[in-house]
């Protein structure tokens, strides 16, 4: 993905010099922070940005609606739905951000805010419907064993009847992997409540990062040698990442719903640093980096530059994510 050209400066100097303080840095970062603890524990508020802003306060309020659900579990579930659009549709003919079939939303819609009509086209009903039926469903499925939000989650793709049969989330292949991708991704709309764990996996990340320096950028490149090893910003990241056994998504605004993120002042080498057009809204994330500590990071910018050092604080910086292994 491009990112904009006025601001970004070439660092000078020698590229080894560099490399090498990088690479003491990063040892010396992961060190100090072997210590570190996870984020603690407590209510769950929304991340940054990670929710559109026309949706924040509705998803704030409806994922609290019971002990099964959190706002950033409700959000995970409406992004991976139908990513934020209210006029989603499905082949299987579900609608609108929560993805109701009709005969669903015929008994479970509600009219959330009082305009006299319930449209599953309209978040302001269709958000707090979506909440609404998950706790009906957790409720359904209360007496089941196993952990209480993976059911629910369940019964929202497969119905309670199945959960209920198989005491647990079913072993069909799109429920457990709804499931699955959905708690994954719940962390990163959660505001962490304390410093975030280092990943091990950051470093190795680093060093593939690192050896592409001086690489020409290409548009969609994912490195491959059809494309002369050359990656955009995206590409290079997730590259760098699936070289440690990390899966990322292909695209900068998808890579930033892997994992917890951490605020400006509690940068790792190794976390993602994420470049956006609306501060307010994730979706509108343009560029990715990885940051190698020091205010740098390693930066596939645009066509006609090379893989090169940039500093990461700019006008269009949103935030970071410290990706989570999968």
């Amino acid at each position: 993905m491009r990112r904009r050209r006025a601001w970004l400066l070439a660092i000078g100097g020698g590229v080894g010099a560099l490399s090498l303080f990088v690479t003491l840095l990063v040892v010396g970062t992961y060190v100090a922070s072997a210590g570190l603890m996870g984020a603690a524990g407590g209510a769950v508020g929304l991340a940054k940005g990670s929710v559109p802003a026309a949706y924040a306060g509705l998803v704030q309020k409806w994922g609290n609606l019971c002990k099964a659900l959190n706002p950033a579990l409700l959000a995970a579930q409406l992004n991976q739905e139908s990513g934020w659009n209210p006029k989603a549709q499905s082949p299987a003919k579900a609608q609108g951000i929560a993805q109701f079939i009709p005969g669903t939303w015929a008994t479970h819609g509600m009219d959330a805010n009082g305009d006299g009509k319930k449209d599953v086209h309209d978040p302001e009903d269709a958000i707090p419907s979506a909440a609404s039926y998950d706790c009906k469903l957790a409720a359904n499925v209360k007496d089941v064993p196993g952990d209480a939000s993976d059911n629910m989650l369940a019964a929202y793709n497969a119905g309670p009847y199945a959960v209920i049969k198989y005491r647990g989330v079913p072993p069909y292949s799109e429920t457990k992997n709804y499931v699955s991708t959905i708690r994954k991704m719940e962390q990163s709309f959660a505001a962490p409540t304390g410093r975030l764990s280092p990943t091990k996996q950051g470093a190795g990340a680093i060093a593939f990062a690192q050896s592409k320096l001086g690489t020409p950028y290409l548009w969609g490149g994912n490195g491959t040698p059809e494309q002369g090893g050359r990656f955009d910003c995206s590409g290079l990241t997730k590259a760098a990442y699936a070289k440690v056994g990390v899966e990322l998504p292909r695209v900068a605004n998808d890579q930033y719903n892997t994992g917890p993120h951490p605020k400006r002042n509690e940068l790792l080498p190794g976390d993602l640093v994420f470049f956006a057009h609306d501060l307010g809204n994730s979706r509108s994330i343009h560029h990715v980096g990885i940051y190698v500590g020091g205010g740098k990071m390693i930066n596939a910018p645009y066509t006609g530059a090379k893989i090169r050092y940039d500093p990461i604080d700019s006008p269009d910086y949103f935030g970071a994510t410290r990706p989570s292994a999968k």
